[in-house]
């Protein structure tokens, strides 16, 4: 599994190296890590006079500064990592790298905390999630985990974008450790709502109590049995988990109940705008607390 670590020095890329370190299964096999640093061009003014020798050797002072400290974190795990550095935007440099060396995973430490639409993730997150369909494991802020075994909730809706959640999860299961524990959740309507009019203009409930837990538990089922085989095949029984009412809403609760460790879902997202191209419902999980999401585009 190639893996992409962008890392600027800060709390947040720390985050990224202690739940990269925290995967054991997964660096006992075949991980290929690199780490990138993008830094901030100087003013062309200032970098005419120094030169060319000058300006690379500046900024190759400027990257160690940031990579040296990873590298002795990483050496105390046993962890061996390419380093490159790039300047230039950071959102699209992480996105060409990215595509240049064809990883399987960005792991990005965020920084949003505004109630902003979109800046729950911050501007380079968001940028590289607009620029690339590389999936991304987003870390919020939570503790990494202490064992290899987590706690993974799988949120599916019956599409093809919870399909190829569930896909990468399988091909890639030492991310996840061994003896994990999987949710596979889909969260129903609340059909509850749903009223009619009667002769007098007066509002009754247009479905019975048994009729909305049928029209629950089919769309649960519509959603779930179709990934049912390939969970089989993995030797994996999912615990299964369904939930009514808002979506991002239901899975943050859920994730904060459960308190999990990770949440995989694919985004319906799309386009450069805000939270749209992450998805609605992956919004509102990331609004709504800090568990890390790894989000499949």
């Amino acid at each position: 599994m190639k893996i992409l670590v962008p890392i600027d020095g800060s709390s947040y890329s720390q985050n990224s190296l202690e739940f990269l370190v925290s995967r054991k299964e997964l660096l006992n096999k075949d991980a290929e890590i690199e780490l990138l640093v993008v830094l901030d061009p100087l003013p062309s003014r200032a970098a005419r006079l120094v030169g060319r020798d000058s300006l690379v050797h500046f900024y190759e002072e400027e990257s160690d500064k940031i990579l040296k400290p990873a590298r002795k974190f990483l050496k105390k795990f046993n962890v061996q990592a390419k380093e490159s550095f790039t300047v230039g935007d950071p959102s699209e440099k992480i996105a060409d790298e990215a595509e240049r060396l064809g990883v399987d995973l960005i792991i990005m430490g965020s920084r949003g905390r505004t109630a902003l639409a979109g800046l729950f993730l911050g501007s380079v997150t968001n940028g590289v999630l607009a620029r690339c369909k590389t999936p991304i494991l987003i870390l919020r802020g939570k503790t990494a985990p202490e064992a290899d075994a987590i706690r993974v909730g799988i949120a599916v809706d019956g599409s093809k974008y919870g399909l190829a959640a569930v896909k990468y999860l399988l091909r890639n299961l030492a991310l996840f450790g061994a003896n994990s524990k999987f949710y596979l959740i889909n969260v129903a309507s609340d059909y509850a709502g749903t009223v009619m009019p009667d002769m007098a203009g007066m509002a009754l409930p247009a479905l019975s109590e048994s009729e909305v837990l049928e029209l629950q538990k089919k769309e649960f089922t519509e959603a779930v049995d179709p990934l049912r085989p390939l969970f089989a095949k993995a030797g994996i029984t999912p615990k299964d988990v369904c939930l009514v009412g808002n979506p991002g809403d239901e899975i943050a609760a859920f994730a904060k109940k459960k308190d999990l460790d990770i949440i995989v879902m694919g985004s319906h997202g799309y386009g450069r705008f805000k939270s749209a191209v992450m998805g609605s419902t992956a919004m509102r999980i990331a609004a709504r607390g800090k568990v890390p999401i790894l989000l499949i585009r």
